[in-house]
């Protein structure tokens, strides 16, 4: 059994094809958050892929939540999203 970590890099994987997706379990500073009752985490990922060459921030995070789209709200409480195209990284 896939841990959500996993569960959430194959989605955005299969989806956005990155060269590279770290995720970050940020949960247990989050313990005793009101949204974190219903057993949903908290998440911060830094994705780079072709897929957000000429789009705008909102354009990038869209297609974030479209990959995890069924982990949303079972899942994922919280995702803070860092969305670069290749051009964007820092060499």
């Amino acid at each position: 059994m896939s841990t959500r970590v996993e569960r959430i890099q194959q989605s955005l994987e299969a989806a956005l094809q990155p060269t590279l997706c770290e995720i970050t379990d940020d949960s247990a500073a989050h313990k005793g958050h009101a949204g974190a009752a219903s057993g949903a985490g908290h998440f911060s990922v830094t994705i780079i892929s072709e897929k957000f060459d000429g789009l705008n921030r909102i354009s990038r995070h869209r297609l974030v939540y479209d990959a995890v789209g069924d982990l949303m709200h079972t899942e994922i409480h919280a995702l803070v999203i860092q969305a670069l195209s290749p051009s964007e990284t820092p060499n």
